[in-house]
């Protein structure tokens, strides 16, 4: 597993076994609170993935679901790998629980596929197009804005790296993006041509979807991410991930209806986005008209 991978797939891992086995014992989330003597919120973010889980924990709801001596040493043992700390840690409040999941996530998957419906993506983001989006939360303090910023370009490492090899990433983007000045004109220009490099990398694809076709699935699922993970040396791959986020908090979606469902949508998208050298020349086309607007 990748060094900055941190804790993030153990605990998911960790939680959906803690998850099944309670639903085994046919235990409610309430009830198992109750047992442990801790709050429902608690038992909810462990099975959740949202935080480390310590060995006590563990050991109890093992004991409450009354798992069997080796699959308890299993959990136990995997209770320990999620106090690992991902780089992202040390950015502490300015990633918010539910989005720090997703950063560790972005950096364990093999694949990233994603839809962009109204801003370009953090990944794809140069330094004053970030700072133009945070410049406009009035409650975020100058400090803030900077360590937000540093979040966001600091993610972007994992498209260069080397190991583990960065992540194949798909991306469609609507034109409307392309259009919304972000910043001044002269940053928005640095963007779109930021984007011709970033495409020209042999694991990324950059396409772009025309206001052209009208309405379609990509509008009613709004923006969204799916990301796959490698098999490692595990027999079964982590189960692959839809990420949508919200202003307040995200849906993560691990059902495999619901990964089959929006792998409909992308379909779709794909088969409606125009190829990279018309992407490409698209982006240009609209380089032109900022410059010159």
């Amino acid at each position: 597993m990748a060094e900055d991978m941190g804790s993030t797939v153990p605990r998911r891992r960790l939680g959906r076994a803690l998850r099944d086995l309670r639903n085994e014992a046919g235990i409610t989330l309430d009830a198992a609170a109750e047992a442990l003597e801790c709050s429902r919120q608690k038992v909810w973010r462990i099975e959740s993935g949202l935080g480390s889980a310590r060995s006590v924990d563990v050991r109890a709801m093992c004991e409450l679901y009354r798992t069997k001596g080796d699959l308890t040493r299993a959990l136990l043992a995997l209770a320990g790998e999620t106090r690992a700390k991902g780089w992202w840690h040390a950015y502490g409040d300015a990633i918010p629980d539910w989005f720090e999941l997703y950063v560790g996530l972005e950096s364990a998957a093999c694949r990233i596929r994603r839809y962009d419906e109204s801003l370009i993506p953090g990944l794809l983001q140069t330094r004053s197009y970030a700072l133009a989006v945070y410049q406009h939360r009035s409650e975020v303090t100058e400090d803030e804005r900077e360590r937000l910023v540093q979040v966001r370009l600091q993610r972007q490492a994992l498209l260069t790296r080397r190991l583990p090899a960065a992540p194949r990433m798909d991306v469609v983007i609507s034109e409307g993006v392309l259009l919304r000045i972000v910043g001044d004109r002269p940053a928005m220009a640095e963007q779109l041509r930021h984007l011709l490099d970033v495409g020209e990398r042999g694991s990324v694809s950059i396409r772009i979807l025309p206001l052209s076709v009208g309405l379609h699935r990509g509008v009613e699922a709004g923006t969204f991410v799916m990301l796959e993970f490698p098999l490692g040396n595990r027999a079964t791959p982590e189960p692959p991930v839809i990420y949508s986020e919200s202003w307040t908090g995200a849906l993560y979606l691990d059902r495999p209806e619901e990964f089959a469902a929006y792998e409909k949508v992308w379909v779709s998208l794909e088969q409606l986005a125009l190829d990279e050298g018309q992407s490409r020349h698209l982006i240009n086309k609209i380089i032109e008209e900022v410059h010159h607007g």
